[in-house]
């Protein structure tokens, strides 16, 4: 899974340079408020990345393929005052641009040889300290292979032609 992490945090970083953080999803922002937990800070707007589970069934020998669940969030603060006579209003419509940037980016995206990332859920909440989060859910299918896999040949039949007297 630690493959699909490091394929994302990579795609996303370099398509969207204007994000200030891109990285594997391990409970940053839920830190924010423990003063006692050293973490680099994190600063807005942020990508995280999580790979929290995926559901395997075999292909042979100890070779598995699997549906990956990615959980992608797109962190933004927001500080401005955007009710109706603040004239920044468009703020809201700049959020829902940077989200469906990152949603374009990711919707059909192929990792590896496997099939492409596929929105499955999303969810849009506001956590501490006045900071946006939309979260979205993808789903992929996974391959892992730990031998090499073996092809089955059958072999040609041998015709033996006997010469009776």
């Amino acid at each position: 899974m630690e493959c699909l992490l490091e394929e994302l945090v990579d795609l996303i970083g370099n398509a969207m340079p204007d994000l200030e953080v891109v990285d594997e999803d391990y409970g940053q922002l839920e830190m924010l408020d423990q003063e006692s937990r050293d973490i680099y800070p994190l600063t807005f707007p942020a990508v995280l990345i999580d790979a929290p589970s995926a559901e395997w069934s075999n292909i042979g020998g100890l070779n598995q393929k699997g549906t990956a669940t990615i959980r992608v969030r797109l962190i933004i603060d927001c500080y401005d005052d955007t009710h109706h006579h603040s004239t920044t209003t468009h703020l809201i419509a700049r959020r829902k641009e940077k989200r469906h940037e990152l949603h374009k980016l990711l919707q059909g995206h192929r990792i590896g040889e496997d099939s492409a990332l596929i929105r499955t859920n999303s969810r849009f909440y506001t956590a501490n300290h006045g900071i946006k989060v939309y979260e979205s859910t993808y789903t992929a299918t996974v391959t892992e292979m730990l031998e090499p896999q073996t092809v089955m040949t059958q072999a040609k039949p041998k015709i033996v032609a006997q010469v009776l007297q």
